[in-house]
């Protein structure tokens, strides 16, 4: 009953997200913008720019290689490829926050401000990137061991994905007071966080928590490597075309 239960919230959680993605995704059909948005030309400016390049970055890089080379000492497969999936999903959200730019020529639905070593692309420095991938390796660390236990009625997979995404987005709140995230849709800010959380961190969490859940290893490194190449494959297809 447990696990039909997990089941089933899980077809109810995916929908929600796949439909948030979807009207979201249809928003530059339907909607027409004049100009350019606060930011979104800095942001344009300074992608992929190697002269932004800061030795800071050197260690960062060497700390999030010992945190994962460590979890393989452990045998943590399972953990290494929750992680590596979440972090995948949200290389996912920045493709499509890129093509979104791309498609408006006004804004991405979120943007870098502050100064930074590196930016790949409009919502992601590098700073970012190893942020992810160290949240993803943490995410399933305060995962109670019974995969199927409820909490409230809720799987506890679902409870804390859902409580960890909400956590996230008030950072990320905070990170727009500050100036540090720019915003600049009507749908997308700190007085309407509901898309943010629905499809800015919710698939993350619930992502990695379907990864890390999987019955055996070999299935969670098909998932994962596959996941990864999709994700290589569109950054180098979009990129080379000047869309991302």
């Amino acid at each position: 009953m447990s696990f039909k239960t997990r089941k089933v919230q899980s077809v109810i959680i995916w929908s929600i997200i796949a439909l948030a993605y979807i009207t979201v995704w249809l928003i530059p059909l339907f909607t027409h913008y004049n100009g350019v948005a606060s930011g979104a030309d800095e942001a344009f400016s300074i992608l992929r720019k190697s002269s932004l390049f800061k030795w800071y970055i050197v260690p960062l890089f060497v700390y999030v290689v010992y945190l994962y080379l460590d979890e393989i000492k452990k045998n943590n497969l399972a953990g290494i490829c929750a992680g590596l999936s979440f972090f995948l999903m949200d290389a996912f959200n920045e493709i499509w926050n890129g093509l979104f730019y791309t498609a408006t020529g006004f804004s991405a639905v979120w943007m870098c401000s502050f100064p930074t070593a590196y930016q790949p692309l409009m919502g992601w420095n590098i700073e970012i990137i190893f942020m992810f991938l160290i949240l993803g390796l943490a995410s399933t660390k305060l995962l109670p061991e019974d995969r199927d236990a409820t909490i409230l009625g809720i799987n506890n997979r679902h409870f804390f994905a859902f409580i960890m995404a909400w956590l996230c987005v008030l950072v990320e709140i905070l990170l727009n007071k500050w100036g540090a995230l720019i915003w600049n849709y009507s749908w997308w800010k700190a007085d309407f966080p509901y898309l943010i959380f629905i499809i800015g961190y919710w698939p993350f969490f619930e992502i990695a928590y379907f990864v890390y859940d999987m019955k055996n290893t070999k299935r969670q490194l098909i998932f994962t490597s596959t996941f990864a190449l999709v994700i290589v494959i569109s950054l180098i297809i979009f990129i080379s075309l000047g869309l991302i």
